[in-house]
C-alpha cells in the first residue's frame, strides 16, 4: 500500500516483495514507512499496482520502483529496482496523471499526450 502526505511525503507498508515498497529491500512492512529515497522531493501523485509503484514529483518527472519484469517500470529493461528510479524516457515531459496495471503502466503528460509500456497483450497499450 501507498499513502501520499499533503507535504509531499510516501509511506509504503505491505509485500516488500520485488521491492515494492522503496526501501532497497524485500522485506514486508507491517507498518508504514517512509520512503527516504524521496527526501528533499515533493511528490504530488502515487499509485500503486500490483508489482510496481509510481510516484509524480512537483517538477513533473515520474519515479517507478518494484518489479521490472515485461518492462512495466519504464527503464528499457526488466531488472526489478528496489528504490525509486526515475524514468529518463520522459525526461523533458511534464508528467501530470500516471496510472500502474498489472503488466504495464500509463503516464499522461501536460501536452495531452498518453503514453504506455509494458505487456501489450489484449491492447492493453493502446
Amino acid at each position: 500500500s501507498l499513502a501520499l502526505t499533503a507535504g509531499g511525503a510516501v509511506w509504503s507498508w505491505g509485500s516488500g516483495v520485488f521491492g515494492r515498497l522503496g526501501h532497497s529491500d524485500e522485506h514486508t512492512q507491517w507498518q508504514p514507512k517512509k520512503i527516504e529515497a524521496f527526501a528533499g522531493r515533493r511528490v504530488v501523485a502515487v499509485s500503486a499496482g500490483q508489482y510496481h509503484n509510481m510516484a509524480i514529483t512537483a517538477d513533473g518527472a515520474l519515479w517507478s520502483w518494484g518489479d521490472g519484469a515485461v518492462g512495466r517500470l519504464g527503464h528499457g529493461d526488466t531488472q526489478r529496482q528496489l528504490l525509486p528510479k526515475k524514468i529518463e524516457a520522459l525526461a523533458g515531459q511534464r508528467v501530470i496523471a500516471v496510472s500502474a496495471g498489472t503488466a504495464h503502466s500509463l503516464a499522461r503528460t501536460a501536452d495531452g499526450s498518453v503514453w504506455s509500456w509494458g505487456y501489450g497483450s489484449r491492447g492493453r497499450l493502446g
